[in-house]
């Protein structure tokens, strides 16, 4: 399955999503390829934020090597599911599908729950990480779930 990861600025949220998504992915032994975006240009070209870049090095995650970029129609074609992180980012990734097929593609990371950007709070980048992390958990559990009802 290939995965994108999506947030406003692509420096906060999706580079944590796209880290944890991976490695919990790895430990679940699938072969899962994850990307992340932005909606905006805004950062295009940057690393992600250092307070992500934390955090995820405090859960033994290494995203330093992430490079932010802005989300584009073509993902719809390269991705199974692309997984953003509030109604905002829900409602501008919609913006760009082209057919009902796309806009299926796309959910809320934690169903009707939105993970709130913690740019301008340095206090929220810790549960900002377990609420990403329970989240992807969660997906991987089901997508197993899915998996073993099929076999």
């Amino acid at each position: 399955m290939k995965i994108l990861m999506v947030c406003l600025g692509n420096i906060c949220r999706s580079p944590l999503a796209h880290g944890i998504m991976e490695h919990e992915a790895r430990k679940a032994g699938l072969d899962w390829e994850v990307d992340s975006a932005g909606t905006s240009h805004w950062h295009v070209g940057e690393a992600p934020d250092r307070r992500s870049t934390a955090i995820a090095k405090q859960y033994g995650l290494d995203i330093s090597g992430q490079c932010c970029r802005q989300i584009s129609v073509s993902d719809f074609d390269e991705y199974d599911r692309i997984y953003v992180m509030d109604k905002s980012n829900y409602t501008d990734v919609l913006s760009l599908a082209r057919n009902q097929h796309d806009r299926e593609k796309v959910y809320l990371l934690l169903g009707d729950k939105a993970v709130p950007d913690p740019y301008y709070d340095n206090s929220l980048f810790e549960p900002v990480f377990r609420m990403i992390e329970a989240g992807c958990k969660k997906i991987i559990e089901e997508e197993l779930q899915k998996s073993a009802r099929r076999d």
